[in-house]
């Protein structure tokens, strides 16, 4: 008989094949819907007709739907993501180029979003429940919301303004160097920190009201003591919880701040292949993307269930 973890895991891993499947029938057929030829966007309007049929036959693009599909799955289970249409070149030999620069700037952000929200949203919970500090509690809560409401690139815009064009202090764009990461990260980081800081805060109102923190405090424990051993375990879960899907989220939201900050990742690939309707280009960054938010989430459930075995997560 299988353990409860490896029947879980088991539960996951399935879940997460099928998830998988129905990204690639999805993505195959919406850019192989969408209008215009994607031989024609690539060759431009000057290639003659030889050409562009020659370039569909080259490509498989003049078999049947269902035999493109077929093809196509089968590259892919050779690790095959097949050949862009606009640069000639193998699909997996750019991701692999551009997907690591991505991959860095999302992590970043992450480490950057738990590390400011944890401490925020502990010290404004904190704060509110003492009631000593009405003011500064009002202050925090707006400026929490006010990341939480801006846009990202119009985020991106501003510090640019102020600490490039017009402090000098940090370059505007480029990548390579350890100066380089602040505006960026920076940039992704903010907004989900606030948001990860509300949901701190709400938790640990919870946590302060109950009955351990209670007799915790009886007992005359440090004030640090009792915080980090009784009150901190209890935020794990749900800090947790949303922390993947912040991960996830930065993952995709980097498309914006890499075209903003010029990082040479998948964004700008991302945004000429829907621009060129290259399908290979596409398929494959939607591959990577939508396996990389259900990779997360999948670690994010071992982690949960390793923290917490009670978690109703491990019923599902």
């Amino acid at each position: 008989m299988l353990s409860p973890r490896l029947a879980f895991l088991l539960r996951r891993l399935g879940r997460l094949a099928v998830s998988l499947a129905v990204v690639v029938v999805a993505t195959f057929l919406i850019v192989h819907l969408v209008p215009g030829d994607p031989v024609r966007a690539a060759l431009g309007p000057s290639a003659t007709p030889e050409l562009v049929a020659a370039t569909r036959a080259e490509l498989g693009l003049d078999q049947p739907l269902l035999q493109q599909f077929t093809d196509y799955v089968a590259g892919l289970l050779r690790g095959d993501f097949g050949v862009s249409i606009r640069t000639q070149r193998p699909v997996g030999e750019t991701i692999a180029q551009r997907f690591p620069s991505t991959l860095t700037l999302a992590v970043l952000a992450f480490v950057v979003t738990v590390v400011g929200a944890l401490p925020i949203g502990v010290a404004a919970a904190i704060s509110a429940r003492s009631g000593r500090h009405g003011v500064v509690d009002g202050v925090v809560s707006s400026v929490l919301g006010m990341l939480i409401a801006i846009p990202s690139f119009l985020l991106a815009v501003g510090m640019i303004a102020v600490f490039s064009v017009s402090l000098g202090l940090l370059p505007v764009a480029g990548w390579g160097d350890p100066q380089h990461l602040v505006l960026p990260v920076l940039t992704l980081a903010l907004g989900p920190m606030a948001y990860l800081a509300r949901i701190v805060q709400v938790e640990m109102f919870t946590v302060l009201d109950s009955t351990y923190m209670t007799t915790a405090r009886s007992k005359r424990l440090p004030a640090r003591l009792v915080y980090l051993r009784h009150a901190l375990p209890n935020i794990v879960t749900a800090s947790l919880t949303v922390g993947g899907l912040i991960l996830s989220g930065l993952t995709a939201a980097t498309v914006l701040v890499e075209m903003v900050f010029a990082i040479p990742g998948l964004g700008e690939v991302t945004v000429a292949a829907v621009g060129g309707k290259d399908y290979p280009m596409i398929q494959g960054v939607v591959l990577v993307y939508a396996l990389t938010v259900l990779g997360v989430n999948l670690v994010v459930d071992l982690i949960l269930i390793t923290v917490d075995p009670r978690s109703s997560i491990a019923e599902g």
